[in-house]
């Protein structure tokens, strides 16, 4: 459990710099909701995440890892113990047509990165709002390409603070899925496997794509993205719109009037607003169309206290 210790045990580890006490976690999720963390911590290197898993084994600490927060709701109760960010982690480097880019880089950055060494591969993930170990998590994709199609290895640490180098293969990436989080691994770096290319072409495509993408999507309102799963045989945005759910709204958060499959937190919605305004999208498609949304952004955190 966490203690008044906790906090010296994890200046013990990395700079008191990186560790923050209470704080508010909304500044820290696309959507702008969820209450606090008791311990927000930001290690520099691959040494330092494995000793705050070994400390909170120890402990018995609670521990959340926290991506970007693109495609995360957390609850207005917060999280308790130590919430783990590798934002710190964000170096991404090039070797012929190899790319290195650690866990806590944005895949948008590992996609400009590639069109300056004019390498293809990445273009899908120009407009992909998250970490490179979101990316990985959710084997994420857009536009007909996905991390499986490059992704070569990644290095994590286990859950009991062990680093390990694991193939592509060994992570079963499916459909905006991974073993990562049953396993229980936090990535720290993943390799990628690019093409030659001509800067000019990729750079169209990417284009391309941005445009689609800021045409489309309600992009200035705070979000969580895509709520839903593609259904088999459907698009969860055309379900959506054609139950007649654009525009309505629970408190602050609201369906989308630009993009059906997106809820915004269009006037200080709390947690609670948002992830309420989902479950009633679910059921009102179940009953209309028989078919089963199935979330795509992940809900974690305490409800608040009564």
């Amino acid at each position: 459990m966490v203690t008044e210790q906790t906090y010296e045990q994890l200046t013990a580890i990395t700079s008191a710099e990186n560790i923050k006490a209470g704080e508010n976690l909304e500044d820290h999720t696309y959507t702008r909701l969820g209450g606090k963390a008791d311990f927000y911590v930001t290690p520099e290197t691959y040494r330092e995440v494995q000793d705050i898993v070994r400390l909170s084994i120890k402990e018995n600490i609670p521990f959340t890892l926290l991506g970007n927060g693109s495609n995360l709701i957390i609850k207005d109760g917060g999280i308790r113990g130590i919430v783990l960010n590798l934002g710190r982690l964000a170096d991404i480097t090039t070797d012929g047509t190899r790319m290195v880019a650690q866990s806590g880089a944005r895949i948008i950055d590992a996609s400009q990165e590639a069109l300056s060494h004019s390498l293809t591969g990445l273009e899908f993930a120009c407009g992909i709002p998250g970490s490179v170990g979101g990316a990985l998590f959710m084997n994420a994709g857009a536009y007909g390409g996905e991390i499986k199609d490059v992704l070569v290895s990644t290095v994590v640490v286990d859950q009991h603070g062990n680093l390990l180098t694991l193939s592509a293969d060994e992570l079963d990436l499916e459909y905006r899925s991974s073993n990562i989080p049953e396993k229980g691994y936090i990535v720290l770096e993943a390799t990628f496997a690019l093409e030659e290319g001509e800067y000019d072409a990729i750079k169209a495509v990417m284009d391309d794509l941005t445009y689609k993408r800021e045409s489309k999507q309600p992009l200035e309102y705070p979000s969580c993205g895509s709520v839903f799963k593609r259904p088999p045989g459907y698009f969860a945005g055309k379900l959506i719109q054609d139950s007649d759910l654009q525009g309505q709204q629970v408190g602050g958060a609201e369906v989308s009037l630009k993009h059906a499959g997106f809820i915004i937190n269009k006037d200080g919605a709390t947690a609670t607003e948002y992830i309420d305004l989902i479950h009633h999208v679910q059921r009102t498609v179940k009953e209309k169309f028989g078919v089963s949304l199935e979330r795509e952004v992940k809900i974690i955190g305490e409800d608040p206290a009564e």
